[in-house]
């Protein structure tokens, strides 16, 4: 059984996903955490239901889009960070930049609470007063992100699943590159007969950093069909956007971009690039530091102008980036090995020439990086008579316009014509009445272009026009509505009211002993989880979903007008949190409710290990000095100061009179100079000394305020699709080529996936097409009928079981038939009719089993043979024999020069041993 429901992004202008893959048994995935720019809580409700139910949660890019819920379902919803997380590696360094920068940028992350829920606690409540959730805190967001298991691209694996899940039975999942992003993935789930591909948000085409999606195998897609481990699946997942795009090559794509920044600045604008702060602000980025290399190699002018990239998380995503060089395009790992060869071979010229020492692929040279909003205000100060200073390029996050530091550049360039703005993706359409400011400007240009094509121009859907340069539309004066947002402190009623929900959650929490945001630090970790869930295996299904019951029976007790929990909702945690009560009824318990309530004190630890304390390597004489201090207040000096190093104009410890310690005292004045060219990091240039924004004190709990303006805009706006999703021409080629048995489309609006539907049935015949709204599920099982057969042991004794990878499989020849109870039942006697005993029968021997030509390479050089491979599915041994593997069927053919026997003798030997021979 297979059934996909989408909750959010199918037939949707959303660009949020989230996706639930129901498989036999009751196995449950959840596939991307989602959100959009509004961060409705609304849009989780569906998911929030589904939470007590779910197996493990699988996350495919490092976007808002696809993880943006990510740390407020660890941190408000009960049971979410005891499910398993996959995801890759780059998918978690960067989605935890996202969310810290996301979070640091705007309140609106954080969310309201529900009017229903604080209406049930008090009338008092006013209908204008959005009380803000606590958001998770940097620290938080890190500890979300450290409880994913990372995986690597083509190994497959068996995932852990979660406490209140059924049995995986043999669940596998791989994670394939899907281009796009840094460590985009498109899973394959395997589960019984069930083959699924779920790919979203995919692209073929290779960029500058980015390989395209491994559909046809290798780096960038090289092979000439579509590898063995996605083709042929039961059922593939598909986003339909992109469905009516134009196809736009890498080369036609940035050529016209450098030549529109150019003209601007060398007129003395400022262009502004809004760009997100994770995923394809890396590919911006690339394109712009080299395009500024290469024209200073040229003696251009370009590099003339700075180029800034601002974001508040901006230092630790290129950070992160330099460490995942191999994820990325094997030419940037060539740049690389480049780079580090050049620089063995001794010190070149330093004077930013191209025969001068070259830097990394990250490593810039003209791309500096701004983290704070007084370096903004710094790189953005007017000139003395008060226009501002032109020449400049501005990549700022975030993408929407709505919140981050492209917000604070938006209005510092609004009123200059010479300036100029360039949107880069495909804004969402205005939702719920709310228009984010980049889908406002994005409407406009689209409204000048289609005007512009019934005057018989050339179409410039892609954004490029027949100059070979941006299409630009002036903004004239056309007034943009504007929302700010800020937060004010609660204060009289709606303080009290928030109190009281408050302390409804946090008995909620207590009562579930969940690894909720207020006992991380205490929750069983996975690793215990799947113990847990591992002895517990002999209960059966009902029991797994009366336990999920019972914690959705909880959850809405809580959500009544009341503040103290019942006897029953407690359970057995009425033995801590009711006096005078000794004794609990465990009869009939099973589980959590048949135990003492204990939770078990885990070792925090982060990316690098346990936390270490400090007062536990204190040195003797340290420990000495400190226990003969009498004075309390030296004493708490001391204690502040151990573990900690020295600084340069700091003195050693004072030994007193009789102390035996001969070292001279470190007394050495240094310069600030001095001090801060011994610290890690970049070059310093002139914003460095900018100070540090001051952090906002948080005293208590916070209100939304939200105003709005209306904004003259001046300068102009331009549009180029940088997006990186797949378009019209990919879409149609390899769904063909993949050949899925069925076919869902989500991740799409109506239009495209009504388009797309109609389109591929001429393409591509025999396959089911499904296009599930918001909510509604859709039956996508294999249309095969599988049967469990209990094997007599006098039979079972006599079987010859043969060894395929980690399963054994033996050959039966006989007839099935009903039992009384509708069991299946193999005749025995229909067996022996058939002739096993005697070898005689009418099936011809076939092998069973999957042969891999790097598995049976290795084989054969471990007994030194020399082997090479020819091309995709051809493998070269001794230079005499050559063993071929077809792409669709899978048949091996051995194909030998004649002169070399033996070797023709072995090989075959070993792909025998790999396979089972039935018949």
């Amino acid at each position: 059984m297979f059934t996909f429901t989408p909750l959010q992004g199918a037939r949707s202008e959303s660009s949020a996903v989230q996706s639930i893959l129901e498989l036999d048994g009751g196995i449950k995935v959840l596939i991307d955490v989602g959100w959009d720019e509004s961060f409705d809580v609304e849009k989780l409700k569906e998911l929030e239901k589904q939470i007590p139910t779910l197996s493990l949660v699988l996350l495919t890019h490092a976007t808002i889009s696809h993880l943006g819920a990510y740390a407020h379902c660890c941190k408000h919803l009960p049971l979410f960070t005891r499910i398993p997380v996959y995801a890759t590696t780059p998918v978690i360094a960067l989605g935890r930049t996202s969310l810290q920068e996301l979070y640091a940028s705007t309140p609106l992350a954080a969310t309201t609470i529900p009017k229903s829920s604080l209406n049930e606690l008090s009338q008092a409540t006013s209908a204008e007063s959005n009380i803000l959730l606590q958001p998770p805190t940097h620290e938080e967001i890190a500890t979300y992100f450290s409880l994913i298991h990372p995986l690597k691209y083509s190994q497959p694996h068996q995932p852990l699943s979660s406490p209140f899940s059924p049995p995986l039975n043999g669940l596998t999942i791989t994670a394939h590159n899907s281009g796009s992003t840094l460590g985009g993935t498109m899973w394959h789930i395997q589960h019984g007969l069930e083959s699924i591909v779920y790919a979203v948000d995919w692209n073929q085409g290779r960029e500058n950093v980015y390989a395209g999606a491994a559909w046809l195998g290798g780096a960038g897609g090289g092979g000439a069909e579509v590898i063995e481990q996605l083709r042929k699946p039961t059922a593939l997942i598909c986003s339909s956007k992109g469905a009516r795009k134009p196809p736009l090559a890498k080369a036609k794509r940035d050529e016209p971009l450098l030549e529109t920044v150019q003209a601007c600045v060398a007129n003395g604008g400022v262009v502004l690039i809004p760009v997100d702060s994770s995923a394809r602000v890396l590919e911006l980025a690339y394109l712009m530091e080299h395009a500024w290399r290469q024209d200073a190699a040229s003696k251009g002018s370009l590099h003339a102008s700075k180029l800034y990239l601002a974001g508040r998380s901006i230092h630790s995503t290129m950070r992160y980036a330099r460490s995942m060089l191999e994820w990325m395009d094997e030419r940037i790992v060539q740049e690389f090995e480049d780079v580090a060869d050049l620089s063995k071979r001794g010190n070149g010229v330093t004077d930013g020439t191209a025969q001068g020492k070259q830097g990394g692929p990250f490593d810039f040279k003209f791309l500096k990086l701004l983290d704070r909003k007084g370096q903004i205000d710094k790189v953005l100060a007017p000139n003395s008579d008060g226009s501002t200073s032109g020449g400049k390029v501005i990549l700022a996050s975030d993408s929407s316009l709505e919140w981050g530091f492209s917000k604070d550049v938006f209005t510092v360039l609004v009123q200059d014509p010479k300036n100029l703005l360039i949107l880069t993706g495909l804004p969402a359409p205005p939702s719920d009445g709310n228009s984010a400011l980049a889908s406002t400007f994005y409407r406009w240009w689209r409204d000048a272009v289609v005007e512009k094509e019934k005057q018989g121009a050339e179409a410039t859907r892609t954004g490029i026009g027949a100059d070979g340069v941006l299409v630009q539309v002036a903004g004239r004066g056309r007034e943009a509505e504007v929302r700010n947002v800020q937060k004010l402190p609660l204060e009289g009623d709606d303080l009290r009211v928030y109190r009281l929900w408050l302390a409804q959650q946090r008995q909620l929490q207590d009562t579930l002993q969940t690894g909720g945001a207020t006992a991380l630090e205490s929750s069983l970790d996975v690793d215990d989880v799947s113990s847990e869930s591992s002895s517990d295996s002999d209960d059966s299904e009902t029991h797994q979903q009366g336990k999920a019951l019972n914690v959705s029976t909880t959850l809405g007790r809580t959500t009544r007008k009341k503040t103290a929990l019942a006897d029953e909702d407690l359970g057995p945690n009425i033995l801590l949190k009711k006096k005078a009560v000794y004794d609990y009824d465990v009869r009939g318990k099973s589980g959590r409710d048949a135990m003492f309530p204990h939770p078990v004190q885990r070792r925090r630890a982060d990316d690098y290990g346990e936390f270490i304390r400090v007062e536990d390597f204190v040195k003797a004489e340290e420990r000495q000095d400190d226990g003969q201090n009498g004075d309390q207040a030296g004493k708490g000096d001391v204690q502040a100061n151990i573990g900690r190093k020295r600084k340069w104009t700091d003195s050693a410890p004072n030994k007193g009179q009789g102390s035996s310690d001969k070292r001279p005292r470190l007394e050495r004045n240094a310069s600030a100079e001095y001090e801060t060219a011994i610290v890690d990091g970049p070059p310093q240039n002139e914003l460095d000394d900018v100070p540090d924004d001051e952090e906002e004190l948080v005293t208590g709990p916070y209100k939304l305020a939200i105003t709005r303006e209306n904004v003259s805009i001046n300068f102009n706006i331009a549009f180029i699709d940088f997006s990186g999703i797949h378009d019209k021409r990919s879409l149609h080629m390899l769904i063909p080529l993949i050949q899925p048995r069925k076919l869902i489309l989500t991740g799409g609006n109506p239009e495209e996936t009504d388009e797309l539907a109609a389109d591929l049935p001429q393409l591509l015949q025999n396959i089911d097409i499904h296009k599930p709204d918001m909510g509604s599920s859709v039956d996508a099982s294999a249309d095969t009928n599988a049967y469990t057969i209990k094997i007599a042991p006098t039979l079972y004794k006599g079987l010859k079981w043969q060894s395929v990878g980690n399963v054994k499989i033996a050959t039966i020849f006989g007839r099935l038939e009903p039992g009384s109870d509708g069991t299946p039942i193999l005749d025995i006697a229909t067996v022996i009719a058939t002739g096993m005993t005697a070898g005689h029968h009418s099936v011809k021997p076939f092998h069973v089993g999957e042969l891999r030509l790097a598995n049976l390479r290795k084989d054969l050089r471990d007994i030194g043979y020399s082997t090479e491979f020819m091309g995709e599915g051809t493998l070269l041994v001794q230079n005499s024999v050559i063993v071929r593997k077809a792409a669709t069927s899978g048949r091996i053919e051995v194909e030998s020069s004649g002169w070399d026997t033996s070797t023709v003798q072995t090989v075959r030997k070993m792909i025998y041993d790999k396979l089972a021979v039935v018949g």
